[in-house]
């Protein structure tokens, strides 16, 4: 009550709403989909005249990303992976696929997938320098591995 006036002043107290921000602010952070997180920021794509943007596909699109940097090294989560080390990446991730695979069928009773045509589409981000061996020897491991869809990137020549 104030002393001159007689009234009775009402603040709000803005701690809790604030708080319930802040846990909204949090939470959608950690369940965002960052659409970059695959894409090595060291390889520098080659440019071509004829790149076009892709149109986008179903949201639930198996998808691979491989970053190739100038040395023909794999890039996974921000290590270079030697051509060894990469194949047997590249080994890994095609199990981890097919059992992913056999598990939707299974869940959906569907037939049993064909182990050596995997529907995953591998994105090969490979730098503008980088031996054409190297690509050819990481396209031919995947082929090997039962992929069977690929995609490459490269930057229009106007962007």
């Amino acid at each position: 009550m104030s002393k001159a006036s007689g009234e009775i002043k009402a603040e709000p107290d803005l701690t809790p709403l604030l708080d319930i921000v802040f846990q909204l602010i949090t939470f959608f952070m950690l369940v965002i989909n960052f659409g970059n997180d695959n894409y090595d920021q060291r390889v520098r794509l080659p440019v071509a005249a004829s790149a076009a943007a892709v149109e986008p596909g179903p949201v639930e699109e198996d998808r691979l990303v491989l970053n190739i940097d100038k040395e023909g090294r794999l890039l996974i989560n921000g290590a270079e992976l030697t051509m060894d080390d990469a194949m047997k990446e590249i080994r890994n991730q095609a199990d981890i696929k097919r059992r992913d695979a056999e598990r939707y069928a299974e869940k959906k009773k569907l037939p049993k997938p064909d182990p050596n045509n995997l529907s995953t589409n591998v994105i090969i981000r490979c730098d503008r320098v980088t031996p054409y061996s190297d690509l050819y020897r990481l396209i031919t491991a995947c082929q090997e591995r039962g992929f069977r869809k690929f995609s490459l990137k490269a930057m229009n020549a106007e962007g």
